[in-house]
C-alpha cells in the first residue's frame, strides 16, 4: 500500500483530520489575534510587540504546566475517547473565544490562547501515544510523515487565513470560523476507533512537576529514546529560530511586502511537509535512522547559504519589492531555494526520530514519553528565543543569526547521531519490530 493509502482507512483518517483541523484552528486564531493586536488594539509598537510576545508566552506556558498530567492521563484512560473529551473542551474554549472577539477584549483574548495552549499539551500525548496503536509496523513511518505534513501545511494556511480574516473581514468571520473548525474537528474524532488502555492502575499525581519530572526520567531510561527525543527537540529549536526571523528577513532584507513573506513562510513550512513525505518513500516505510544524519547535514548546509550569498540587490527598496521583483534577483532566488532545501531536510529528520521514540517506549508509559518530548520542545524553543534576542541585541545581523543556528545544527546533531547510533546496535529499532504487541492494537482494518 501506498503512503497515501493510509488516507483511505479510518482508523487512520480520522486521527489525521482531528490532528490537521487542531492544528489549523490553533494557528488561525493565533495569527488573527496577532493581527488585531498589532491594528486595533495597541496604539505603539512597544506595546505592540509586549502583547504579542506574552501571547506566545502564553500558550507555550501550558505545556510546562499541565504535559506531565496530560501523559498520565493518555496512559490510564482510553485515548480515542479523551481526544473526543479535548476536543469537546476546545469548542468551548473557542465558543469563548469567539465572544472576546467580539468584544474586542484583549485581556479575555489572551487568556483563551492559555486555555488553548492547555487543549493542545493534552492532545499531543493522545494523538501520538494513539498512533502505534493505530498502524502496523510498517504503516508506522508513513503515518507520522503525513501528520508532520498535514500538521505544517495546517499551521500555514491557519496562519494566512487568521490573518487574511482578522485584516478583511472583522471580527465576526474569525469567531465564525475557529468555532466551525472545532464542531468538524470533533466530529472527525468520534471516528478514531478505541485502543487498549496502556496501563489502568496508573495513579495520578497531585503536583504538576511531579509527573514532569517522572516523564523526562521515563525517556532517559533507554538511551537511544532519549538521544531521538532531544533530536525531535532540537528540531523545534530550528524551526521556531527561523520561524520567527523569516517575517524580518523578507521585510528588512530583502525589501520585500507582506506578500514575500508569505511566500518565505510558505517555502518553509511546505518544504516541511515534502520533506516528511519524502523520508517515508526513502526508508521504504522502514524506520530508517540512516536518514537522520542526511537530514541534519543538509540543515547545516542550506542555514549557510543567506550569509555566504551576502545581502539581497535589492535591500532596503522603497517602496516595497513584489514577489516579482525579490524574485528577479539571482542571489534572492537562491537564498528562497535554501529555506526550502533546509526545511525538506527537517522534514527528513524529523520523522525518523518521532517514529523511533513511539515504537521503541514502554507501551504503558509511551504517553508519558511522548508528554515529557512536549516538555522537552517547548523549553528548545523558548531557549530558541532567548538566543535569538541575544544575538540580535549583539548586532548580529539575521544572516548570520541564520548561519549560528547551523553551525550550532551540526554539533549538537553529531552527539544525538552519535548516541543513536551506539544505542540502536545495542537495541535495534526496524520496521520488523512492531510499535505494540498484538493484544494493545486496534485490530480493524478500515
Amino acid at each position: 500500500m501506498s503512503q497515501f493509502g493510509l488516507l483511505r482507512k479510518r482508523r487512520f483518517t480520522a486521527l489525521f483530520l482531528t490532528q490537521l483541523l487542531g492544528a489549523f484552528n490553533d494557528n488561525l486564531y493565533k495569527n488573527a489575534l496577532v493581527i488585531f493586536i498589532t491594528f486595533k488594539a495597541a496604539s505603539d509598537a512597544s506595546g505592540r510587540a509586549l502583547l504579542i510576545t506574552a501571547s506566545a508566552g502564553l500558550f507555550i506556558l501550558p505545556f510546562f504546566l499541565f504535559s506531565g498530567w496530560a501523559g498520565q492521563f493518555a496512559d490510564r484512560l482510553e485515548k480515542s475517547r479523551m481526544i473526543r473529551h479535548v476536543k469537546a473542551a476546545e469548542i468551548g474554549i473557542m465558543l469563548l473565544g469567539a465572544a472576546a472577539f467580539a468584544l474586542e477584549s484583549v485581556p479575555l483574548l489572551i487568556a483563551i490562547l492559555f486555555l488553548m495552549g492547555a487543549q493542545s499539551s493534552f492532545f499531543g500525548p493522545l494523538k501520538y501515544g494513539i498512533l502505534p496503536q493505530l498502524l502496523r509496523a510498517h504503516e508506522l513511518v508513513a503515518g507520522n510523515g503525513l501528520i508532520q505534513m498535514a500538521t505544517f501545511i495546517a499551521i500555514l494556511a491557519g496562519m494566512i487565513l487568521g490573518g487574511v480574516l482578522a485584516a478583511g473581514g472583522g471580527v465576526v468571520p474569525v469567531a465564525t470560523s475557529v468555532v466551525s473548525v472545532a464542531l468538524v474537528g470533533w466530529w472527525a474524532s468520534r471516528f478514531i476507533p478505541p485502543v487498549a488502555i496502556a496501563d489502568p492502575g496508573l495513579k495520578t499525581d497531585r503536583w504538576f512537576w511531579r509527573p514532569m519530572i517522572r516523564g523526562i526520567a521515563f525517556a532517559r531510561e533507554d538511551a537511544g529514546v532519549f538521544a531521538a527525543v532531544l533530536g525531535v527537540s532540537w528540531f523545534w529549536f530550528m524551526g521556531a529560530t527561523f520561524l520567527q526571523l523569516l517575517p524580518a528577513y523578507g521585510r528588512d532584507t530583502l525589501g520585500g511586502d507582506a506578500n514575500v513573506v508569505i511566500l518565505l513562510l510558505t517555502c518553509f513550512t511546505v518544504g516541511i511537509g515534502i520533506g516528511s513525505l519524502l523520508c517515508a518513500r526513502f526508508s521504504r516505510n522502514r524506520i530508517n535512522l540512516g536518514l537522520v544524519p542526511t537530514g541534519a547535514a543538509g540543515m547545516t548546509l542550506f542555514a549557510l547559504v543567506p550569509m555566504l550569498v551576502g545581502p539581497s540587490a535589492a535591500s532596503n527598496a522603497d517602496p516595497l519589492l513584489t514577489v516579482s521583483a525579490v524574485l528577479g534577483v539571482p542571489v534572492n532566488q537562491a537564498v528562497i531555494a535554501s529555506f526550502i532545501g533546509l526545511s525538506v531536510c527537517g522534514g527528513i529528520f524529523i520523522v525518523p526520530l518521532y517514529t523511533y521514540v513511539q515504537a521503541n517506549s514502554d507501551l504503558r508509559r509511551r504517553a508519558r514519553v511522548i508528554a515529557a518530548n512536549n516538555i522537552l520542545n517547548a523549553m528548545f524553543m523558548v531557549i530558541s528565543a532567548v538566543l535569538t534576542l541575544a544575538a540580535l541585541g549583539a548586532g548580529m545581523s539575521i544572516p548570520a543569526v541564520f548561519a549560528g543556528a547551523g553551525v550550532l545544527n551540526l554539533v549538537f546533531c553529531a552527539g544525538v547521531i552519535r548516541a543513536l547510533t551506539r544505542f540502536e546496535s545495542q537495541k535495534p529499532c526496524t520496521g520488523d519490530s512492531g510499535p505494540a504487541s498484538s493484544d494493545t492494537r486496534y485490530h480493524g482494518d478500515r
